[in-house]
């Protein structure tokens, strides 16, 4: 397996001058080019498509309750404080379940399985027992099976984990954000240091085969002194996988965020630091870097998919699944099956109305082209693989690559000349200078970029920046 290369620093000025609204491309085309014009008959056309293959599956599964809000928080989150809404809730995401497997025609194998939220662990033991058995009944589930879920250490039960682990889930992903407690008051978590290793340290002795963490760089009153000692603490536990976000800060998309006060948050070079000190620690310990922001163990499967190419990217983040085909069930869920994409309404009452109406939740969507399915797989490459073999494509889709991407090979001079890219063997390579850019990299090949962008506002940008 190749070694990961040695940290060094990115110059000021490169920070300063990619620092600009982009996607973070786990989809293509990217979310907000999908319409609203897309509906029930169109994602049943794309269940069809699926339907007529004999592909596996993944299933994404949205779990929207939390206790609180954390103001920092970019999820669909609804705050329960009865029961009854959780069971209204699982009621109606019981119907999506039916009515999806009666149109898949019969029970479709199941590579990956995810629970998020929210705060899955919301649930009660009895309501996890219905949600994992109806999920039962729809798919079979391959033995070797990822079955992943995301715990919140200040709200998951020891006999939860317990039963988790009894059920066949086999990994857990934990929120940590930042371990400093003026951080954890800032963004509104609460999060103690004592809380998150007890429950890493019980998914452990209960044999879960994969931990992951999430940290965010970019948080209010954060430091580069504090989050190195974050970081230190985190490595000492030894997740298999971390992945470290950079947080979007957009009151105007998510109003709680507004609590946050501005002056708080490290921007440009700052935030950046933040993001480098990460990548230096999480190296000198021996995680290899995977894609733009996920770190893994050389042992864990995503740093093998780096090796040998099987490396993929959907809603659910890097995976090496042979399932390329998602079904999102749930409030605000993302599905891409059947060469189209899907996501349900993101309001409780919206989902609840759509289901009643038509025993979909859908609220928009897109039918990808033949260029779409093109400049997708060429931006899976990228963010991927950080390489682009032009011959991969010319057999995949019968295309001369480099004449059909003439003109956006055209605007790929910067890159070059600022040593983020580099030609070698019919092929276009990211350096590793050019993997803390990478999302400049792909938005090249974006057909859609231009009007988006030209659509936002300098205070109100689609995207979140890309330092």
């Amino acid at each position: 397996m190749s070694q990961p290369s040695r940290y060094f620093a990115v110059p000021t000025d490169l920070l300063r001058k990619y620092d600009r609204p982009g996607p973070r491309y786990t989809s293509y085309p990217t979310v907000p080019v999908w319409t609203e014009e897309f509906g029930p008959a169109d994602y049943e056309k794309h269940l069809a498509n699926y339907a007529a293959s004999d592909r596996p599956v993944s299933v994404y599964v949205h779990i929207p309750f939390c206790e609180e809000r954390c103001t920092y928080c970019g999820c669909n989150v609804v705050i329960a404080q009865r029961q009854d809404t959780v069971e209204r809730y699982l009621e109606y995401l019981f119907r999506e379940i039916d009515n999806t497997a009666a149109k898949l025609g019969g029970k479709r194998r199941l590579l990956q399985l995810h629970w998020g939220g929210g705060t899955p662990t919301f649930l009660r033991i009895p309501q996890i027992d219905q949600l994992w058995n109806k999920l039962h009944t729809a798919f079979e589930f391959d033995p070797s099976a990822e079955i992943g879920i995301e715990v919140d250490p200040r709200v998951t039960s020891p006999e939860q984990l317990r039963h988790l682990g009894k059920l066949g889930f086999n990994r857990l992903s934990m929120g940590v954000q930042d371990l400093t407690p003026e951080v954890q008051v800032a963004i509104g978590r609460g999060q103690t240091v004592s809380q998150t290793e007890a429950t890493f340290t019980l998914g452990r002795e209960l044999g879960f085969a994969g931990i992951n963490m999430d940290l965010v760089f970019g948080l209010p009153r954060q430091t580069l002194a504090d989050f190195r000692r974050s970081i230190a603490q985190v490595v000492k536990w030894r997740p298999d996988r971390l992945a470290v976000y950079s947080y979007a800060h957009v009151p105007w998309v998510k109003p709680h965020q507004m609590q946050i006060n501005e002056a708080d948050l490290p921007t440009g070079p700052d935030k950046f630091a933040l993001f480098a000190t990460a990548i230096e620690q999480l190296i000198d310990a021996g995680y290899m870097p995977i894609g733009m922001d996920h770190f893994a163990l050389p042992e864990d499967e995503l740093a093998q998919g780096l090796d040998n190419g099987h490396l993929h990217r959907n809603f659910m983040g890097y995976t090496v699944s042979l399932s390329r085909d998602m079904v999102g069930l749930g409030v605000s869920a993302i599905g891409d099956i059947g060469g189209g994409f899907i996501q349900n309404d993101s309001r409780l009452g919206g989902y609840y109305r759509r289901l009643d109406e038509s025993g979909w939740a859908v609220y928009r969507g897109w039918s990808l082209t033949r260029d779409d399915e093109i400049r997708r797989e060429a931006i899976i490459a990228i963010m991927c693989r950080m390489r682009l073999d032009f011959a991969e494509l010319d057999r995949r889709f019968g295309i001369d690559s480099e004449s059909y991407f003439k003109d956006d090979l055209g605007h790929l001079g910067e890159f070059y000349d600022d040593g983020l890219l580099t030609r070698a063997d019919h092929a276009l390579v990211v350096t590793p200078l050019g993997r803390h850019f990478v999302r400049n990299i792909a938005m090249v090949f974006d057909a859609y970029l231009p009007r988006l962008t030209e659509n936002a506002t300098v205070k109100k940008p689609i995207f979140s920046r890309t330092v």
